[in-house]
């Protein structure tokens, strides 16, 4: 594989510098324009910001992640609903038995870019890209999806929105200090989706999704093995010298440690 991601030009979502973190899988080796591009000289002397960030309430968090998702998908292709992609994640993603999570109606769409990324969020959005389901069969895209919504369920979502929140206000987004939600501007809200997608976890986080994945397959008799082929699959992909996956688990050593649990649970 000769690139694992397309131009900005062709791809309105920006390849992200992050492996299974922040709420999204991406094996992008390059950083996001967007990454160098956030001036968080305001946020320090900011405690309005930390606070309104901090303080927002589950239901603001479902509201920004209405807006930000709906923003994200007006500049993405989303798969049709007759089409190969859509048929094929609503049959992986069938036998999870799983409607609903975080209490919200699942809504899992399909984005018609090369990158290898996903995410979800805590309104019940899922998206996968079709570079992920073009190199991962349909155990891997389940334990995917799992992962993701793991870090929903165990509220690291929210402490990505509340993030992605902060910078979007530091950047002089009107009213996201003195307002609310509802006085953000189209462009912000789009901009509030990427910087969601560009938060990043902690290892254990990243763990403890995995482990929630593990946990959401167990639970329904599922394959477990596609959460350790899929690691060894993003090893392979992300090669050597990345140090920007440094602060993350390997992951040779996610997938010994989903094999592990496989061993001893039978």
């Amino acid at each position: 594989m000769a690139s694992i991601r397309s131009s900005w030009s062709e791809n309105p979502v920006k390849s992200l510098p992050a492996l299974l973190a922040g709420g999204v899988l991406v094996l992008s080796a390059f950083a996001s324009p967007l990454a160098g591009a956030l001036d968080l000289g305001g946020l320090t002397n900011s405690a309005s910001l930390a606070v309104k960030a901090a303080t927002l309430s589950d239901a603001e968090v479902v509201d920004l992640a209405d807006k930000s998702c709906a923003a994200l998908d007006r500049t993405n292709k989303i798969a049709a609903p007759g089409s190969k992609y859509a048929k094929r994640l609503a049959a992986a993603l069938k036998p999870l038995n799983m409607s609903k999570f975080n209490g919200k109606k699942l809504d899992a769409k399909v984005y018609l870019v090369t990158d290898v990324n996903a995410f979800a969020m805590d309104n019940g959005c899922i998206r996968v890209f079709a570079g992920l389901m073009d190199i991962m069969n349909d155990d891997e895209v389940r334990a995917v999806v799992g992962h993701e919504i793991g870090h929903v369920l165990l509220g690291h979502s929210k402490k990505s929105m509340q993030t992605a929140y902060t910078l979007q206000a530091a950047r002089g987004a009107a009213g996201a200090v003195s307002g609310t939600v509802a006085t953000l501007s189209q462009s912000d809200l789009g901009d509030l989706g990427q910087k969601f997608i560009l938060a990043q976890f902690s290892q254990s986080q990243e763990t403890d999704a995995d482990d929630q994945s593990y946990g959401i397959l167990y639970k329904e008799k599922l394959s477990r093995t596609g959460l350790v082929t899929l690691f060894q699959k993003l090893a392979k992909l992300e090669g050597s010298g990345h140090s920007m996956f440094s602060s993350h688990p390997s992951s040779p050593d996610r997938a010994q440690h989903i094999q592990s649990r496989i061993d001893k649970d039978g």
